[in-house]
């Protein structure tokens, strides 16, 4: 493969959905895959597509395509993925069960393989296992690095918790503002304001 180049961040937020795209793809039994046939099943440009491609070497070949197989691996490699990661849930209360409960993400990311609550008794007919935050440092899955946060109280105190016991990385719905340390990385969720960017560009359009 020739050298990488330094891969803008517009190209690298196309990366997953690339990614899914071809976890699909290979799901359906397909093993190669034109740049224009990618481009229609991700309604991105088959030209966006080759030069996102271009940062990461040769790929394909004109006429040919990319094998499925190949571009999994490549994509996989520079996102660091992988696809059986155990994702651990913190926080059982009504959001926390339909996350449990949805549990599909389509064999990109891995899947939710237990819970913790301070409560685990009260959660009831869960899919996966669910344990007191008490038993965190028992009850964690080996080689365990992302946390979904479910949580409304005590955010902060609760994070340090996770992080002083391994956890890397966390996907976040707590509406409270919280820090971690350098290495440690966040993706906040926020619904509300997901809702008010939509009321605002909806207004902007008719004015």
């Amino acid at each position: 493969m020739d050298e990488k180049k330094q891969v803008p961040k517009a190209t690298l937020h196309r990366y997953p959905i690339y990614l899914k795209a071809l976890r699909k793809l290979k799901a359906d039994g397909v093993d190669r895959v034109m740049s224009r046939e990618l481009a229609e099943y991700v309604a991105i440009e088959s030209t966006t597509i080759r030069r996102d491609f271009s940062f990461l070497g040769s790929l394909g070949k004109q006429g040919y395509g990319y094998q499925v197989d190949d571009l999994i691996r490549v994509f996989s490699e520079e996102l660091g993925m992988n696809f059986d990661e155990k994702i651990i849930l913190v926080g059982c209360g009504n959001l926390g069960k339909a996350l449990l409960n949805y549990n599909q993400w389509n064999h990109v990311v891995g899947e939710i393989v237990c819970a913790f609550d301070l409560q685990p008794d009260r959660v009831g007919n869960a899919p996966v296992p669910v344990y007191s935050l008490d038993e965190f440092a028992t009850m964690k899955p080996e080689g365990c690095r992302i946390a979904i946060l479910c949580i409304s109280r005590d955010v902060q105190k609760t994070v340090d918790f996770l992080v002083d016991n391994g956890i890397t990385g966390i996907v976040s719905f707590a509406s409270d503002h919280f820090t971690v340390p350098e290495g440690v990385h966040v993706k906040h969720i926020d619904v509300v304001s997901s809702i008010q960017e939509l009321v605002f560009e909806a207004n902007a359009m008719h004015r």
